[in-house]
């Protein structure tokens, strides 16, 4: 089932938990790059059905990862996204990814994302 829990939502900013467990990491004992994507993916996502509503069609289009240091192997994952802009029919949203209670970021991401000409965004 779903691991990931949206833990704050408004403003174009939400904010995601994602547990980690021994199917997220890779050989080395780390979270793997998939996983952080997935989690960074899944939040722009978010983000944007909270601004225009439930819109199942909105598709990743880009997706430009940075993987700044190593995550914590046994602590969450934490997503803080930020909608940059939300048109008609693009929409773009920034991610910082963290191991919960670090403050340093982990990653860093920028996603575009591709609204369907039927949906209600402005």
């Amino acid at each position: 089932g779903c691991r990931t829990v949206v833990t704050a939502a408004a403003d174009d900013v939400v904010e995601l938990r994602r547990p980690v467990d021994e199917r997220d990491l890779r050989p080395g004992g780390t979270v793997s790059g998939p996983t952080m994507m997935e989690l960074a993916d899944t939040a722009i996502y978010v983000a944007i059905l909270a601004r225009i509503g439930l819109e199942p069609m909105v598709v990743t289009t880009d997706l430009n990862f940075h993987f700044l240091r190593k995550p914590a192997a046994g602590l969450p994952l934490l997503a803080h996204c930020r909608l940059l802009k939300c048109g008609r029919q693009l929409a773009i949203g920034e991610v910082h990814l963290f191991s919960e209670g670090r403050s340093e970021a982990i990653a860093h991401a920028v996603g575009s994302y591709a609204i369907p000409p039927a949906s209600g965004a402005s």
